[in-house]
């Protein structure tokens, strides 16, 4: 367990491995770095030569709250950048998963000098799955602070592992602004809604045909609606050095996953099926 601390913020991370090859692994949702499956292909990709940084996301796990900036991903992308610089790893092969794959492409195209390249699977997109991102992130968050207050948003399940872990967290929140707050959650919320011009919400499509760096896209399944394979295909399409390719799985993975995430507490159990191909796309692109 470690912290560094960039942007102001105080950032909870992980080293796994001390390969040349430099992986960063970014989840989505409010998820901490240790869900199962995660710690499992960063010791994967580790194993195979490489060096894998998990970090907690500001707004989740053991990093800090932070309520700036025109959306979440955006904001979380500015971090790992800062991160990255402040810990000399870049550049890094940007990886992840949900809406990790906005803040790895966002990552990349405004900060070209930490990535070396991308590796992407369920790509959140399409107009059910932006719509249902942001009413899972904000519609909560904003529904308390309308109706009862900030304490009542502390007390929420998405904000209280944040606020119960550390009394710096329970003090920031708690001293928003309410109507200055609410400006913030909707600002976020608005900038997931589907919009001509951007596959993935904050990048429109000139900005990633920008993106040059070698760039593996796992194909999502044809009955996934939040990650729907029109929206692999489309990004594949726009990158100019992506690889389309089919994932370790079956079509219906995420579903099935979901399906079982009372059980097994995570949707990512079976990433470490990832590590051969990316492994093997590393080694070939030089990554």
């Amino acid at each position: 367990m470690a912290y560094a601390n960039v942007n102001g913020l105080r950032i909870g991370y992980d080293l796994v491995g001390a390969g040349d090859r430099t992986w960063v692994l970014t989840l989505g949702g409010r998820f901490p770095r240790r869900t199962a499956g995660v710690t499992e292909l960063a010791e994967a990709l580790a194993a195979q030569g490489g060096r894998v940084l998990l970090w907690d996301r500001p707004n989740s796990g053991e990093s800090d709250l932070c309520l700036t900036g025109p959306s979440e991903p955006r904001m979380q992308a500015d971090t790992l950048a800062a991160l990255l610089t402040h810990l000399d790893l870049g550049p890094a092969v940007l990886a992840g998963a949900t809406v990790g794959t906005h803040i790895s492409l966002l990552t990349a195209a405004h900060h070209p000098e930490v990535t070396a390249g991308l590796a992407l699977w369920w790509i959140s997109g399409g107009v059910p799955g932006l719509m249902v991102l942001g009413n899972a992130y904000y519609t909560a968050t904003i529904t308390a602070a309308w109706t009862s207050g900030m304490a009542a948003v502390a007390a929420l399940p998405e904000w209280a592992p944040l606020v119960e872990r550390d009394a710096g967290n329970r003090e920031r929140l708690l001293a928003q602004d309410r109507d200055e707050f609410l400006d913030t959650m909707q600002r976020w919320m608005a900038a997931y809604g589907p919009k001509p011009g951007e596959v993935v919400p904050g990048l429109p499509v000139e900005l990633a045909r920008s993106v040059r760096v070698p760039a593996l896209i796992f194909r999502s399944g044809s009955s996934d609606p939040f990650h729907p394979r029109a929206t692999s295909e489309a990004l594949a399409g726009l990158l100019p050095g992506a690889r389309l390719v089919e994932p370790p799985w079956g079509d219906r993975e995420y579903l099935e996953r979901q399906a079982e995430m009372a059980a097994t507490g995570s949707l990512f159990v079976r990433w470490p099926l990832l590590a051969p191909a990316l492994g093997s796309w590393a080694s070939e692109v030089g990554g």
